[in-house]
């Protein structure tokens, strides 16, 4: 296919924006670099006019399908009755919250937010202000966030394990000040050692764990029942808050996300994406008692911002969980999860690829490896080289997805529109293109 007119694009950009894009994520190079002219259900179409079905849904958010006509009506007729913002609280905000407490047994009490950098930065302050301590601990592979105690990571990338030495911790780029690595632990997951150790050298120093229990930077990578467990235990003998970042699992890989299908339950809770299929909303909430510390009073957690619970995000918010709450919705994007699953499995047994799935059916991680893999570590022994291969040749082919293979690829309802036959073919197209 033609990309002319996305390179000339580009280079316009490129007069105006750094590497010509609105966020880095978005420059794939200067040959590559997509630029979307429509999207309508599983479906995207870039500014030459190829069609993609789409498996990255912007990272996770379209959870119905592009343009779905019950979440525009709704905002539509926000904005027509009551417009988009006035600095005040509205009637949604409640009736928002009391639907993610109907979903979220561990949720008392909510704040919104407009992105899930924003939750996490409001969850952590508030895990903070609440105990009356600082550090923060995170989980090797999991992503939090852009803001700069957020953007420390292992460098798997160029860690060679036969050393037997830990990889490096850097950040993950330029203008994160190193102070900020001071208050910032790290552990590995599903290691119980590093889990111990990580309490026993400093459990009554730190504010909260944060984790994703679905890891969706790590190709779905997931705790391990046993572990969490021994978590849950370890933070709450610690005095420990347990932050739960659901920004990508949260509604999506089951009503209550990941927190209901292990049946395990943090002290505070991120939301984002999903719940606004594609509209840009968020919060965080929690226990009570630990939500309390939020409020004006002398010493309380400072939360805010203008456009935090606007209409246009709020009207969004309610009637996409009212879809996956009243509808088969969620059966639907399981179903198809796995049914795509089944079809990338014969493609690849056919090829004699070893492989295995990670996660769940409607957020999977694809690993081209004898076993799944337990932590980010050993994403990095994965043969991440031909899936990478193998990515781009879908992309060409017209199956849009994340050519990382940490990236996950996400089902939406309107997928049950893909034809799997097709999806075979491609498949095994790019497969064969790929292995050379």
């Amino acid at each position: 296919m033609s990309r002319v007119k996305q390179q000339q694009l580009l280079r316009e950009s490129q007069l105006h924006m750094p590497q010509g894009v609105a966020e880095n994520y978005r420059y794939w190079g200067e040959q590559q670099t997509v630029f979307i002219e429509s999207a309508k259900g599983c479906y995207l179409t870039d500014c030459d006019g190829q069609r993609f079905v789409d498996f990255r849904l912007g990272y996770g958010p379209i959870i119905l399908g592009y343009r779905d006509d019950r979440v525009d009506q709704a905002v539509i007729t926000q904005i027509s009755t009551g417009g988009t913002l006035s600095g005040f609280s509205t009637p949604l905000d409640s009736q928002v919250v009391e639907q993610i407490k109907g979903l979220c047994p561990q949720i008392d009490q909510v704040r919104f937010a407009n992105s899930g950098t924003e939750a996490v930065m409001g969850a952590i302050r508030t895990a903070r202000g609440f105990t009356r301590r600082d550090r923060v601990a995170i989980v090797e592979g999991c992503f939090h966030g852009l803001f700069d105690e957020m953007m420390w990571k292992v460098d798997v990338e160029n860690w060679d394990s036969s050393q037997g030495q830990n990889p490096q911790i850097i950040p993950f780029g330029g203008g994160i000040p190193t102070s900020s690595r001071n208050l910032v632990d790290m552990i590995e997951l599903n290691n119980t050692e590093s889990l111990e150790t990580l309490f026993h050298d400093g459990g009554d120093r730190l504010a909260c764990v944060v984790l994703e229990p679905i890891i969706g930077n790590c190709g779905s990578i997931s705790a391990q029942p046993m572990w969490l467990k021994r978590l849950r235990e370890l933070c709450t003998q610690y005095g420990v808050l347990l932050l739960i970042d659901e920004v990508k699992s949260g509604f999506r890989v089951a009503r209550g996300g990941a927190q209901e299908l292990y049946g395990l339950y943090g002290d505070l809770t991120t939301f984002a994406k999903a719940m606004g299929n594609g509209y840009p909303v968020a919060a965080f909430g929690g226990r009570q008692e630990v939500m309390s510390a939020v409020g004006s009073f002398a010493g309380g957690v400072v939360h805010g911002g203008t456009y935090t619970a606007n209409m246009i995000a709020l009207s969004a918010a309610n009637r996409t969980l009212d879809i996956l709450t009243n509808t088969k919705a969620q059966e639907t994007i399981d179903q198809i999860g796995s049914a795509v699953q089944a079809v990338l499995a014969r493609v690849f047994t056919a090829a004699g690829i070893e492989h295995v799935f990670a996660g769940p059916a409607a957020m999977f991680g694809i690993h081209f490896t004898a076993q799944i893999p337990s932590n980010y570590r050993d994403w990095r022994q994965t043969d991440a080289q031909l899936y990478n291969r193998f990515a781009w040749q879908l992309i060409a082919h017209g199956v849009m997805l994340e050519p990382d293979s940490r990236e996950p690829w996400f089902i939406c309802e309107a997928h049950q529109e893909l034809d799997l036959a097709w999806l075979e073919e491609v498949a095994t197209k790019a497969l064969r293109i790929a292995l050379g």
